[in-house]
């Protein structure tokens, strides 16, 4: 697995508030990330995720516990739970696990999908 030390990407902490404008708005590749404070998961998420050498401009990190509005709408059922958005084109969830390769492959797939309206 390809890991660096330092973080190699734009890190950004989304609410239910925030999260259209921001996603909307932003250009290139958003990896949406939603946790939750007691996942172990979403924790081994958090530390290595910033450290690969992923096909996106940022991670996008939303709280499932305090943002249950988003949580509906992008109907998570499992945490950590991945979305690939790009200039403001929803592109789907991306099921991988959390290496560099398997979850780079994911990434490029869900972007050759036709984007969506943002659920």
């Amino acid at each position: 697995m390809e890991k660096l030390s330092n973080s190699i990407v734009k890190s950004l902490e989304l609410t239910d508030f925030d999260i259209d404008r921001n996603l909307l708005d932003l250009p290139g590749v958003s990896l949406l990330i939603f946790t939750s404070v007691g996942c172990a998961s979403c924790r081994f998420a958090r530390e290595v995720l910033p450290t690969l050498a992923l096909p996106v401009e940022r991670l996008c990190w939303i709280d499932a516990g305090d943002n249950g509005g988003a949580v509906q709408r992008y109907g998570v059922f499992h945490l950590p739970a991945l979305f690939v958005v790009k200039d403001g084109g929803f592109h789907g969830a991306v099921q991988s696990r959390l290496a560099v390769n398997e979850l780079a492959d994911a990434v490029r797939q869900a972007l050759s999908l036709v984007p969506e309206e943002l659920p």
